[in-house]
Formats: structure tokens, sequence, C-alpha cells
């Protein structure tokens, strides 16, 4: 499993003022979002600057580097590959030209028919350098502008035209714009300085840049800065839409201090908690998370309870994340680096152990044998999301139905394969509970299978992948 990206967009009133080293710190906020590139573009009195590399944000900029990027506005992006590869090139903000000036675009979702834009964009002459949506999104706005559409009506035009999950910070010449997609499937918040407009996947860049937040853009939601004055017009595409807010981002994305959609991640992440112990109460003597991110939904567990909190697996946190790697082997392997046990902990005890989700099921199962290894009497997995049974088309790379353990097996099944004394999945009725959406709010294809916008026929990420890289 892959997932998403971050964005961020600051324009300052002050012209003289230098949103990059302010981008550079959201961008560091928002690392978890992305650690296979970073990019900054920005514009100022002295023009446009463009910098992106692969790696950490830390990796890719220093003090020197940004003291070359000074303007007054721009965008910035950490990237996990979804459509297109992990690649130099793929890297953004995506920058080109544009009528008579340039246009960068960075970008966090997945557009689904992209590979159709893409055809039609070729046979008008476009010629493309990158796999990724954020170049298709760029022609498409760029021959808009060749056949004299104002901007703002050729945004709308080009926005009709998307099908997916989309959130988008898009500098043309020295103007910010930005768009959040008519679902609001991906999060994007509205914050402010003294100075600045801040626009953000969440609201830890504002917590880093001394920024307060106003408001979550709304669905279908164009907001813009005209002389200094933030604006806002709703795309023509949005009319009558609904809301499908990605569980995910609670479940697991999203860093646990974020607010998103007025709901704050760590409360929902606790509430959680409580009510796998509602749905699956056991006789336990401590209760343990997986690291990071199942950390408050053990809480919740706990709490709810009464059985002790503690820790009994420990992080290493210079292993990312296990789903990128790319073989079974490697993510095996993964897990071991990943976490180690502590005997002294959890040696001849009855252990809960919270996690947020299960994709193949092989964390899990290496999971367990480790914790048995080291002496747990039981092992009771409480998991926070539901079986995930399909794939992901909006920015979250789950790979294919096959690999999906939840696709095949039932979850007594699944409870032997792994090894597990217990086995809970959080109900999709409790977790939308513990969201607190009401149900047609929310989009739950990946563990119901029906999807909120169309799906190209017989669509799956990988061979999607495998035809982009053809064309």
């Amino acid at each position: 499993m892959k997932d998403k990206c971050g964005i961020i967009g600051i324009h300052s009133k002050n012209p003289s003022k230098d949103v990059s080293t302010s981008i550079y710190y959201g961008l560091y906020a928002l690392q978890h979002r992305g650690q296979e590139s970073s990019g900054i573009t920005t514009c100022g009195q002295f023009g446009v600057n463009h910098h992106y590399g692969m790696g950490l944000a830390t990796d890719v900029f220093n003090k020197a580097k940004l003291e070359q990027m000074k303007g007054n506005v721009g965008i910035g992006h950490v990237r996990y590959s979804t459509v297109g590869g992990s690649q130099f090139e793929n890297s953004e903000p995506f920058v080109t030209d544009l009528c008579d000036g340039f246009i960068a675009i960075a970008h966090n979702g997945d557009i689904v028919n992209s590979g159709a834009l893409r055809q039609e964009l070729t046979k008008k002459g476009y010629l493309f350098r990158t796999t990724t949506d954020s170049e298709i999104i760029a022609y498409l706005i760029k021959e808009e502008c060749r056949n004299g559409v104002e901007t703002l009506d050729a945004l709308d035009i080009v926005a009709s035209k998307l099908q997916g999950a989309y959130s988008l910070v898009i500098l043309i010449n020295h103007k910010l714009y930005v768009i959040r997609d008519p679902m609001a499937m991906k999060p994007l918040a509205l914050g402010q300085t003294d100075d600045s407009y801040v626009l953000a996947s969440e609201t830890v860049a504002f917590d880093v840049i001394g920024a307060s937040l106003i408001r979550d853009l709304e669905p279908g939601e164009l907001v813009y800065i005209e002389d200094n004055e933030l604006k806002s017009r709703k795309l023509s595409c949005a009319e009558g839409s609904g809301k499908a807010h990605c569980t995910f981002e609670y479940v697991y994305f999203a860093r646990p201090d974020s607010v998103i959609d007025g709901k704050s991640v760590y409360a929902v992440r606790k509430n959680i908690g409580a009510k796998l112990y509602e749905e699956y109460p056991v006789e336990a003597d401590l209760v343990i998370p997986v690291p990071d991110s199942s950390i408050p939904a053990a809480i919740g567990y706990a709490r709810a309870s009464g059985i002790p909190y503690g820790e009994g697996l420990i992080k290493n946190r210079y292993v990312g994340r296990t789903f990128i790697m790319p073989t079974q082997k490697e993510r095996e392997l993964a897990v071991k680096l990943k976490v180690n046990p502590m005997k002294s902990e959890i040696e001849g005890k009855r252990l809960v152990v919270v996690d947020d989700s299960i994709v193949r099921g092989t964390t899990s199962e290496s999971l367990i044998k480790i914790l048995k290894d080291a002496g747990a009497k039981e092992v009771h997995m409480m998991i926070g999301c539901p079986p995930v049974i399909a794939p992901c088309f909006y920015g979250v790379a789950m790979a294919t139905k096959e690999e999906l353990i939840a696709n095949h097996y039932t979850i007594e099944e699944i409870r032997q394969k792994i090894g597990a004394d217990t086995l809970g999945y959080i109900s999709t009725e409790g977790l939308i509970e513990a969201v607190g959406f009401d149900e047609k709010d929310i989009c739950s294809g990946c563990i119901s299978g029906e999807y909120p916008t169309e799906i190209p026929e017989d669509l799956e990420p990988e061979s999607y992948n495998k035809l982009l890289k053809v064309l």
C-alpha cells in the first residue's frame, strides 16, 4: 500500500516577504504524507524559482538553496507515488510555460480518467515528460488558455473533466489558486498568519509556521487571492455533488495532532479504540499499540476496558512504513527492522494489540509471531478499520484486489493465518460513529467496493500504472 501526498501554498500580502522557508517547514510537518520526493516553486519580485529532488525535504533543501528560492507566493509538495513511478522526473511541483507566463501545480490524489485525458492531449500534440496527473492537469489548463479562456473559467472547465479525488495548489504567474475536489475526498485547509494566507493538506503545517486555522475548504471550492484579498467560487461540476471524506485519513494517514473537516484525528482514533472494546471485549492483562498511528486507538481501548495501557513494541523510527517495500520478502524483513518487542513487559501476559488496518496480512502475522516468541501468553488483535476488500483509486494505491487478504478469506480464516487468539475488526457502523460523519458523507470504497465516482471498467492500480508507462 502506498498513500497520498502533502501540499502547501502560501501567499504573502507583503511583496518583499519570503515564503520559501515557511513552505519548507510546512513540508517538514507534512513529511509523513510523502517521503519519495520534495519540491518548492516560488514567485516574487525577481521572477519564478523552482527546485525539487528525491528524498525528504531535509535531503532536498538547505539554507543556501532556500536563499535562492525567495518569493512572496509559493507552493510545495511531498510525494508518495500513486499514479506514476518513483523517479526524479515525477517530483513536484510540475512546472511548464503557460501562454505569456508559467504554471506550477502540486497535487494530492488520483485522477482515475487520466489515461484517457493523456491520450486526448497526446493527439493534440502535447509531449509528456512525466507520468503524473499533475502534468495532465497543467496541459488541460494550458489548452484552455490557448483557446483564450480566462483563468478562473479555465480552472472550472478543467475541473469538470477530472474524475477522482484531488486537492490542488496552482501557481499561475504571480497568483495562487487552490482547488478541492467536488466531494472533498482529500483534505485541504485554509489558515492565516498576520500577513499571509496558507493552504495545506493538514493543519499541522499551520502549527509549525504559526498560522491559525480559518476553515476547511468546501467540496468543489476554488480559492484564489486577488489584490491581496481571499476570494472563493464554487466549481460548476460541484453543483449537486455530495461528500465522500476518506476514512483512512482518520484511521491511519493523517497525523494525530491534525484537525480535518472539523474532526480531531486524535479524538477520532480514541473513539475507534473505545468502539473496538464495545464490539470486542476480551479479558487481558495489557493493551499495547502497533506504533505509531495506533497509539490513540489503543489508549481508547484501554480507557474503555480498564485494562492497563503499556508499550510492548518499540519502533525503530529510521525505517519507513512497511507498505512501501516492493517485495513480500522485503516487507517481512521490514517488520522485524521496524519494531522490537520488550520481553520484560509482555512475557506471560495476555495482550490486546491494537492496529489500524490489515491489508495483505504479512505485517500482522509477523507481529504476532514476534510477540509470542517474546513470551506473550495470548495475542488478541483489534483492528481500527473494517476488512479492506477492494483497492482504492483515489490516491491510496493498495496494490491489486488479488493481494488483499480480506478479499480471499473470512475473518476466522484470517485469524488462523496470522496466528491471533482473537481477531476483531471494527464494524463499518462503528467506524462511522467513531469518525462522526453521516454515512452518506464518507468514502467507503476500500471496505465496501462501492465508489463515490465512476471508475473505468476493469481498472486496477497496477494495470493502470503499466498503461501510463506505455502511453
